[in-house]
């Protein structure tokens, strides 16, 4: 499949164009000939060199990320900007990115991934941005403890989840944004939940949740944010092309 519609496909099924306004990232096909013939695609969180080394070696034609390394253009090709887009050139790699649409999508995003996996009934939009969402709210299959809750989150998400333990006795109504969400908390307080899933924390954070009355779970950035790469994945294999997932931890 020729790269730029690759490309467009991918745009139209994320509707980035309804981001263009909101984001830093420039989502769509950030480096590479759109001309070129794709056969193998790979997928990762971070567009960083070892993300782009293992694409390489994996003979991928295209690397999909949710961070990709254009955030409102780039001045001048030198340090990281160089280290990444050079080893992206000389093996003739393409670099899609989709950052805010991939978080806020109903289907393939990253919230609608971590809502899947917590089972998540009765989902609706959460966390507006403009006209725009990037989360999704729910509601469980049944009422369960903070304790309860915090095991089934970090067994799905293969993390150790930091738990500010300020809400109900039991949980049932859960909202989430992945990744930096915790700016959210107020409309998750107007929603009336139970637990705000996200997955780092700032300073802030203590004192509103205390205030609000809700479990804060900081589940790690990057845990939180494989589950929207993996589903494009799963979309582009089923458009008949050959897909790998790069797993590149951190630990945030």
């Amino acid at each position: 499949m020729q790269c730029q519609t690759l490309c467009d496909k991918l745009d139209e099924r994320l509707d980035t164009d309804a981001y263009a306004d909101l984001d830093a990232s420039e989502n769509g096909l950030q480096v590479g000939p759109a001309s070129q013939e794709v056969d193998t695609v790979a997928f990762a969180v971070d567009a960083a060199v070892e993300t782009i080394d293992r694409a390489a070696a994996a003979d991928a034609d295209l690397l999909v990320t949710h961070h990709g390394i254009s955030w409102g253009g780039l001045d001048r090709v030198t340090d990281s900007a160089y280290r990444r887009i050079a080893p992206l050139i000389d093996s003739d790699i393409a670099l899609y990115a989709a950052h805010l649409p991939l978080d806020g999508h109903q289907t393939h995003g990253n919230a609608a991934g971590v809502a899947d996996a917590l089972d998540l009934n009765n989902r609706a939009p959460f966390g507006e941005l403009g006209p725009e969402y990037v989360g999704q709210r729910g509601v469980l299959p049944e009422s369960t403890t903070i304790d309860e809750f915090t095991d089934q989150l970090g067994g799905k998400l293969d993390a150790d989840p930091q738990v500010l333990d300020f809400g109900p006795s039991t949980i049932r109504d859960v909202a989430v944004v992945t990744g930096s969400g915790v700016d959210w908390l107020e409309e998750a307080n107007r929603h009336d939940v139970d637990a705000f899933v996200t997955g780092e924390g700032k300073q802030k954070v203590y004192h509103e949740a205390r205030e609000a009355g809700i479990h804060v779970l900081l589940a790690g950035h990057y845990a939180t944010e494989t589950f929207g790469v993996r589903s494009l994945q799963e979309l582009v294999d089923s458009w008949g092309l050959e897909t790998t997932f790069i797993d590149c931890p951190t630990g945030l």
